[in-house]
């Protein structure tokens, strides 16, 4: 029996995709004139988990996630996101993810659940308040969702930029730096909606040049420098790439961060407090 002109079943190629790796690169390059970005850049990301790009300043982080979510396109190579090529098929690619660059992305003139509604409405879903609701209440907003964003620490308008990038339910979401500029409470807030993301079963690529936020976060961890990966793995295959440890008494000391978050944690408990009933108090 011939074959000829028969069309794919879809349901098998999106089984097939959902079986695969949600992100795939193999020998990505990146030039600017005599400046080599990238040089045969290879790793792959699980399905579900969250993946710590680690790097310093100037190391290629940035650029790899420009390729990989389609604005730039690479000079050797291949990668593919959700099985969808970053070159070939790009609109693909877009379909299955969204981005969250390094500084959010939110209007300050708008409230909140505004903000959320607005996007819900640019991607033509049904009921976009209902939609905003369930976002502002998954990432403990609601209480503040009718304030105005210009009144938003920062790690809360870092977490309304990321609910923005849910709008739509993306398979692949990329952070690039997402913590970037954040006090210790901030970063802390961000941590947990990366961890609740994986939980429910988003795939995370993050990017990040702070050992400890790798660390935390991270099922897998690769450290890309001058352009390369010089090391992948868990973080307990990472750390066996060290000689062992030695066994010595050390009186531990609390960190910094320990300090910090004793010594303000009953004032931002009190913080929360005021919020609400400043909320309370502005409704009609």
């Amino acid at each position: 029996m011939s074959h000829e002109g028969r069309e794919p079943d879809m349901n098998n190629v999106t089984a097939a995709r959902d079986r695969g790796p949600a992100i795939r690169v193999q020998g990505i390059e990146k030039s600017y004139k005599d400046l080599h970005v990238l040089q045969g850049v290879d790793f792959e990301v699980a399905p579900g988990s969250i993946f710590a790009l680690l790097g310093s300043n100037g190391a290629g982080k940035t650029t790899m996630v420009r390729i990989l979510s389609t604005l730039l396109r690479p000079d050797a190579g291949t990668a593919a996101v959700q099985g969808f090529d970053v070159t070939a098929d790009a609109v693909g690619v877009r379909d299955s993810i969204s981005l969250t660059g390094q500084f959010a992305a939110v209007d300050e003139i708008l409230t909140g659940r505004e903000n959320l509604v607005l996007v819900a409405k640019l991607r033509h879903l049904k009921d976009p308040g209902e939609v905003a609701d369930e976002l502002l209440a998954r990432f403990n907003l609601t209480d503040a969702g009718a304030r105005k964003v210009a009144t938003y620490s920062g790690g809360m308008r870092r977490r309304l930029d990321i609910a923005m990038s849910l709008i739509g339910q993306p398979k692949v979401i990329f952070l690039d730096e997402p913590t970037t500029g954040l006090d210790p409470e901030g970063r802390i807030d961000v941590w947990e909606v990366v961890q609740g993301l994986a939980k429910g079963g988003t795939t995370v690529l993050l990017t990040t040049q702070y050992l400890d936020e790798a660390e935390q976060l991270a099922d897998r961890i690769a450290i890309l420098h001058q352009g390369r990966i010089i090391a992948n793995g868990t973080l307990a295959e990472l750390k066996q790439l060290l000689p062992a440890a030695k066994v010595e008494y050390v009186e531990k000391q609390p960190t910094l961060e320990e300090v910090f978050l004793a010594l303000v944690g009953n004032d931002r408990n009190d913080e929360k407090h005021d919020e609400k009933a400043q909320t309370r108090k502005d409704e009609p």
